[in-house]
Formats: structure tokens, sequence, C-alpha cells
């Protein structure tokens, strides 16, 4: 399983680029992550809203010393390509698929080789709160989940994600809280330090 966080210039695949991505392979932790940037393609729509979470200025998404969205996703995908299990994972992780398959498809690729199916963390912590009868929380304005990531790392039992937000801490932080949640166990040596509440 390949925990992934893409960090883009807005959030719609079909017209905003990728600036970052990053990964880890949740079956082999100890195997190199991947991270790497681009810049975004050209006519691409950047958001102010979108480099304000993310931390990119207009200057950097359009930096022509910056390797290409094509070529990043190309890269992606050899990385990607060598583990044993390559389901997505992460938070909505159906958005960093989009992402980068929208990515690939620019970029050339006449294949697509990663599945439609993806494993939601914000799933996971949900049904994993109910099965100790815990009631998840709900937003007050708006009558949906509110188990984002911040939240779901606190119930973890780790700090909220440094902001901006980094692609590669955003993986880190999925496959760390993956691990918890699926086996009760900690992942990464950054998280060490952290105990699982539960346990």
């Amino acid at each position: 399983m390949l925990a992934v966080d893409v960090e883009a210039t807005g959030t719609e695949a079909h017209k905003h680029s990728i600036l970052s991505v990053g990964a880890v392979d949740l079956d082999n932790p100890a195997r190199p992550t991947f991270y790497a940037e681009c810049r975004a393609w050209d006519g691409a729509k950047i958001e102010d809203e979108a480099l304000a979470v993310n931390g990119f200025t207009r200057e950097e998404a359009g930096d022509p010393n910056k390797q290409s969205e094509g070529e990043l996703v190309h890269q992606f995908i050899t990385w990607a390509l060598k583990a044993g299990d390559r389901t997505f994972a992460g938070q909505n992780p159906s958005f960093d698929r989009d992402f980068l398959k929208y990515a690939a498809g620019r970029a050339g690729h006449t294949e697509w080789p990663f599945a439609h199916r993806t494993i939601d963390s914000h799933s996971l912590a949900w049904m994993h709160m109910v099965k100790r009868g815990l009631t998840p929380p709900l937003d007050p304005e708006k009558k949906h989940s509110a188990l984002n990531l911040d939240a779901i790392l606190l119930y973890c039992g780790i700090p909220e994600e440094p902001t901006p937000h980094n692609a590669l801490t955003g993986a880190k932080s999925h496959a760390e809280v993956i691990s918890r949640l699926l086996s009760d166990k900690k992942l990464l040596p950054e998280f060490e330090q952290f105990a699982i509440p539960w346990v």
C-alpha cells in the first residue's frame, strides 16, 4: 500500500497542476520515500487559496528551473511500480489518485498502471472510533464528518501536521495513522516518541 500526498494549485485535477508529491511504501517503510516538486503545466489555473495551504508562491509554481509535471509523474510511476502493493492510501486519496492520473495523461502515458480503489484514512478512523464506542466528531455547521487529517493525527496520539502542508510530511502522516489504525503499530521513526492512545 502506498501512502500518497499531492500538493496542487487547486482542487480540480483537469484544470489545476501538481506542485509536489510525497509517498511512503507502507509495506516497506525502510524503502526510500518519494518526494519531488515541479512547476505547474502551461495553462494550469493557480488558486491563491491552494498556495496558502501548501506554502508555494506563484513564482515557485511557475519556476522554469523546476522539472515539468510530466517529468515528476514519470518519476513517481517508476518509484511506485517497485512496490508489492500499489494501492493508494491517505486522507481523501481519490484526490491524489486523480491528480496523478490526469498528470500522467498530460504526460503521454497511454495506460494508467494503478487501481481505481483506494484506502481512505478517514473511513478507517471513523470505523476505529465507532468500534471503540466513541462518537466521531461532526462539523456543527456543515453537519458532516469533522475527521480531517489533524483530527485523525490527534486521535492516533500524534501532533497536528505542521503548516504550510508539505507532500512528504502528509504522506508520512497518512502512513503512520493507517499503521496505527489497522495494526496498533508504530511505523516511522519520526513518530516513535508518540504513544498509541488505545494500546
